[in-house]
């Protein structure tokens, strides 16, 4: 009996301890597994526990217009985020954040409740409502260095320098186009917990310290001002659509001042509808109308068939090719070329253009850029459209010669004008004429660029004293004429196309483009204010803006009336920096 007791001890301890053996065994092979092979991964794992890393970007860059003004600048902020995890009262901490933080307290609640270990509360954050946060001594809340984007200047040349997001990267307009050279270092950044998960703490050196670049721009905040001012007055005394104005520099394609309406604030782009936000100018198309008229008088001198002072019989007002007829706001009988231009018939610009050939027009308007992109430092830039002239029917010709059946942009349409300015070169446009360093050393400079003649010298010079007697008594652009200046300019009232497909008695297109002072232009202006109100014509809507722009901008660069001695002019630095009717 004692003999089997003992048997059945001795059988006992050799179960146990061999469990026990395999238990160690187990657990030895599992800590063998775990440090050798998952090793490495279990770090990670544990780091993800009390480590979280983002993208912190340096300072962004400074765009200033020509006088170095601030345009858009970056300014140090505070970004707030959080682990849930330590929120003890999620329900409570969202009510009180929500309030100060001008946050939805139910959304807020659910990011606080998820149980991870970082989420972002809200980012860029001024610093009275830091502080507001702080005092509320949150376990859990984490206050991250950051850097906003602002413009002082709120709505003026928003859509050319456009806007940057909350993550700093550009999105629209110049913040765009030059995001690589304005956009400062990327860096990887860790906020840190201890072990037990207290202590949500951030380094004290967050921000990285290399900047981006700054850009120097063309446009100038003085003649900007004026410039939305003027086309503002315009846009809303006719009830109008839109409308866009752009001020250049033609003897070097700078742009001095490029207008919208209506404006947008960036520093709230959000609260903006989208259609707002681009550079129409530059973006999109339209039928010009009577302004391509300057482009069929050069056509017509620079082919050698006719001088300003040929004539043409204008029908009476109503003229017909093929099935289609054409019209004329009164009724003309012989005009010259001279004449046409002035008064702004269709029926002359048709009849010049069965004088000269579809093909000299063409070649004429292609010499002009038209059908072209520009080249501007601008993002989104449009081509335009000037089909062959092998496509083109009689009256496609016509039509084309007084600005219907060819789209073009603004952009464009003020680089051609502006080459009858500088004798018949063609500048290339541009809109950022340096990029400096964070020392404001500079890196690249942009100089005035010739593209090629568009005509000869001669040509341009005939072209100008024909635009001249548009704004003389009888002109139809009388209305852009100024006391002491001689302008230069042409009428432009475009119909619209309706979704018929068919041109609309009732949207039109005003516009005025020119240039002053004649003898040696200084600027160049285009306004177009589209589908004004009660009236459409170009000379009404749009030259007086002009008008107000040219003169206003002469005041500001010191450029004197024409005297009695002759013509004065002196220019500050300012001009180096940087179915149609009439």
């Amino acid at each position: 009996m004692k003999l089997t007791d003992h048997k059945k001890r001795t059988l006992r301890v050799i179960l146990v301890g061999s469990i026990f053996a395999i238990l160690y065994m187990a657990i030895s092979a599992r800590a063998v597994h775990l440090h050798i092979f998952k090793g490495p991964w279990l770090s990670q794992k544990a780091e993800c526990e009390y480590k979280k890393s983002f993208t912190c970007l340096g300072k962004r860059g400074t765009i200033f217009d020509t006088n170095h003004k601030e345009m858009a600048v970056s300014v140090n902020a505070t970004s707030i985020a959080a682990n849930p995890s330590r929120i003890k009262n999620p329900r409570a901490a969202a009510k009180n954040l929500a309030r100060i933080l001008d946050l939805n307290p139910r959304k807020l609640r659910r990011k606080l409740s998820s149980g991870r270990t970082f989420v972002w509360i809200k980012r860029q954050v001024i610093p009275k409502k830091v502080s507001a946060v702080k005092n509320l001594e949150l376990e859990g809340i984490a206050f991250i260095p950051a850097y906003v984007r602002v413009y002082p200047n709120l709505t003026a040349a928003a859509q050319v320098i456009g806007f940057s997001g909350i993550d700093g990267q550009g999105l629209e307009g110049l913040e765009f186009y030059y995001n690589s050279n304005l956009k400062g270092s990327t860096i990887r950044q860790t906020v840190m917990q201890d072990a037990l998960g207290r202590g949500f703490q951030t380094p004290k050196e967050l921000l990285p310290q290399s900047s981006g670049n700054n850009l120097i721009l063309t446009i100038d905040q003085t003649i900007q001002y004026i410039t939305e001012s003027a086309l503002e007055e315009a846009a809303t005394s006719y009830a109008a659509k839109s409308g866009m104005a752009i001020v250049m520099s033609p003897k070097t394609g700078a742009i001095l001042a490029l207008a919208h309406f209506p404006r947008f604030n960036p520093n709230t782009f959000g609260r903006f509808h989208r259609n707002s936000w681009r550079n129409r100018a530059i973006t999109d198309l339209f039928e010009p109308g009577s302004t391509m008229k300057i482009f069929l008088a050069a056509a017509a001198i620079e082919s050698g068939k006719c001088l300003p002072s040929d004539i043409f019989f204008c029908e009476n007002g109503r003229y017909k090719i093929d099935k289609n007829y054409i019209h004329d706001t009164h009724d003309y009988g012989w005009l010259s070329l001279q004449q046409i231009i002035k008064y702004s018939s269709n029926i002359g610009t048709a009849k010049v253009t069965e004088k000269i050939g579809k093909d000299t027009l063409y070649t004429t308007l292609r010499s002009f850029g038209f059908g072209d992109e520009t080249g501007i430092d601008c993002p989104g830039e449009a081509a335009g459209a000037l089909s062959q002239p092998s496509r083109w029917t009689r009256i496609d010709a016509s039509t084309i010669s007084f600005g219907q059946g060819i789209s073009v942009s603004a952009i464009q349409l003020i680089t051609a004008v502006a080459s009858i300015a500088n004798d018949g070169i063609l500048m290339k446009p541009y809109i950022v004429k340096a990029i400096t360093d964070e020392n404001g050393r500079i890196i690249e400079k942009f100089s005035p660029q010739q593209i090629r003649a568009a005509v000869s010298p001669e040509t341009a010079g005939k072209v100008k004293r024909i635009m001249q007697t548009v704004t003389t008594e009888g002109g139809t652009g009388i209305q852009a004429s100024m006391a002491g200046y001689s302008v230069c300019g042409k009428t432009g009232t475009a119909q619209k196309i309706d979704g018929n497909g068919k041109y609309s008695n009732k949207r039109y297109i005003a516009s005025f483009i020119g240039f002053a002072p004649a003898e040696n232009p200084e600027i160049a202006i285009l306004v177009i204010v589209d589908e004004p109100v009660n009236v459409n014509y170009g000379g009404i809507v749009a030259a007086p803006a002009f008008k107000k722009i040219a003169h206003e901008t002469f005041n500001y660069l010191n450029i004197s009336p024409r005297t009695k001695k002759g013509l004065k002019t002196r220019l500050a630095t300012a001009s180096g920096r940087g179915g149609t009717k009439g």
